[in-house]
């Protein structure tokens, strides 16, 4: 996918993260998966081929998003994926009625500042949910200014940083991308503290 609008395009973030849900996949069949601002849906793509039980999610407000992520389930031949809307920092019946998860992915929704507080408000809900589950997330560092630590804190959440390395990620092939600027990419995972 070439059109470099957010959801529309394989941010090398989501490529990232489904090296990680690859090098981890005989873990995942039956988990319970959500994958958060899926756009594409690479990451839970991958994690329905490996076995897990995938919910795809995006903003409601965005319709080609949804759709993106349902042509990536047909493309895949996984047409039974749902895929939902839901909106970071909005409670919406489709939030509060979702069924248990066990992890979450996000791949580069830590784009936007003015964002990071509705996503970690949503993280931290789907986690008082779900007590155990984690949320896996690949970030592009864009500027030294950016940090979630403060809203971590906030939101009484934990991160663990994971080493590219540890998976075999951290190739050049795996996290460049064809659009001009730094691509350091970074992995955390994040839970209840």
């Amino acid at each position: 996918v070439l059109d470099s609008q957010y959801g529309m395009y394989v941010w090398p973030c989501a490529v990232v993260l489904a090296q990680y849900l690859w090098a981890h996949r005989r873990s995942l069949p039956g988990k319970r998966v959500l994958e958060i601002g899926a756009g594409v849906s690479l990451p839970g793509v991958v994690a329905a081929k490996c076995g897990a039980q995938v919910i795809l999610s995006d903003s409601e407000e965005l319709p080609q998003c949804l759709q993106r992520c349902r042509s990536s389930c047909l493309m895949n031949r996984l047409p039974h994926v749902p895929v939902l809307g839901l909106t970071w920092g909005r409670l919406s019946p489709e939030l509060l009625s979702l069924a248990p998860i066990d992890i979450i992915l996000g791949s580069d929704v830590f784009f936007d500042p003015k964002d990071f507080e509705d996503i970690l408000t949503t993280i931290y809900f789907l986690l008082e949910k779900n007590p155990q589950a984690q949320f896996w997330t690949t970030y592009q560092v864009r500027s030294a200014d950016w940090s979630i630590e403060a809203l971590l804190y906030k939101w009484n959440l934990k991160s663990i940083h994971i080493p590219l390395h540890s998976f075999g990620a951290d190739k050049e092939h795996l996290a460049s991308s064809s659009l001009p600027g730094r691509h350091t990419i970074e992995m955390m995972i994040i839970s209840l503290a």
